[in-house]
């Protein structure tokens, strides 16, 4: 069996579902994303697959066991990093470590080793014994990396790994994780969309508690790569009430998302005439996944 497989889930909140007939399955080894806005389903799918929530119906297993009927055996089988810090601040680096090795039965011998070895990894030998509670927002999210790395998790889940930290602590914390390529499946959900495209084999993108495409980066670019047609006005705000297609707003320019350029800076610069509105610059873009997810999920990044 497949490392995840999710059939036809469902969860329901009062009249609300979370997650709407959502399915997939993860390979081995694979680093998998699910990416979405918020509300979309992605961090509800996470708890179902880690058994912190019941699935109102469907099916879900990890590492081979189903999340329902056999939820410590999954837990067993799992490391989690959760978007919110679960580590003992009152404790050093290394006594978080060691007690999270104790929960999964490690003798004594393997422990300590597998303690130095996991903060070598994340480069916390040095910090080891200090306390967490003084340490940066990259170095918690760092020494939980580590922590949910230490039992040789079958798969590791990370919800929202790198939010709120700085680019280059990022970087880092992907290369901890390309370390492990291969040997641990690893399934994410980010709002860093260029971190996805780089990292994850295959993504998922929810939207409303579904899943509106899967597929390989690269993949899912060429399927539905339309084309991106840049504008500067001299007056956006007025320019985005009169646009009737999915775009973005960054660095002061309109990024439209459109099937036809030629079509659409026609009617662009009939909907400028009309409104009085000068065009300043115009230039088309290649579409990468943030294009494609804009696209599909309506929202901004």
């Amino acid at each position: 069996m497949k490392p995840i497989l999710v059939q036809n889930l469902y969860k329901k909140f009062d009249q609300f579902f979370a997650v709407n007939d959502v399915s997939f399955e993860v390979e081995s080894g694979e680093i998998f994303g699910l990416l979405g806005p918020n509300g979309a389903g992605k961090t509800t799918t996470i708890k179902i697959l880690v058994t912190l929530l019941r699935p109102t119906k469907g099916k879900a297993f990890v590492a081979g066991y189903d999340v329902t009927k056999n939820p410590g055996m999954v837990r067993k089988n799992i490391g989690v990093v959760f978007q919110d810090t679960t580590l003992e601040l009152d404790f050093t680096a290394r006594e978080n470590l060691e007690f999270h090795a104790r929960l999964y039965g490690m003798s004594d011998e393997e422990r300590k080793r597998r303690v130095d070895e996991v903060l070598s990894l994340v480069e916390l030998s040095d910090d080891a014994d200090k306390l967490v509670k003084n340490f940066s927002g990259g170095m918690k999210r760092r020494l939980e990396i580590a922590r949910g790395l230490l039992h040789f998790p079958k798969v590791l889940f990370l919800d929202e790994p790198t939010l709120g930290l700085d680019a280059r602590t990022r970087r880092k914390i992907w290369k901890y994780l390309k370390e492990f390529k291969g040997e641990t499946t690893i399934m994410l959900t980010t709002h860093y969309i260029e971190e996805a495209e780089r990292m994850c084999e295959r993504v998922a993108i929810m939207h409303k508690g579904k899943i509106v495409a899967m597929d390989k980066p690269a993949s899912l670019v060429k399927e539905f790569e339309g084309e991106v047609v840049v504008v500067k006005a001299d007056n956006i705000d007025k320019l985005k009430n009169k646009l009737q297609v999915n775009f973005i707003e960054r660095n002061g320019k309109i990024e439209a998302f459109v099937d036809n350029a030629e079509k659409f800076i026609a009617k662009l610069f009939e909907i400028a005439r009309n409104e009085k509105i000068s065009i300043e610059e115009i230039s088309l873009k290649k579409s990468s996944l943030e294009d494609v997810y804009v696209r599909l999920t309506g929202g901004e990044v």
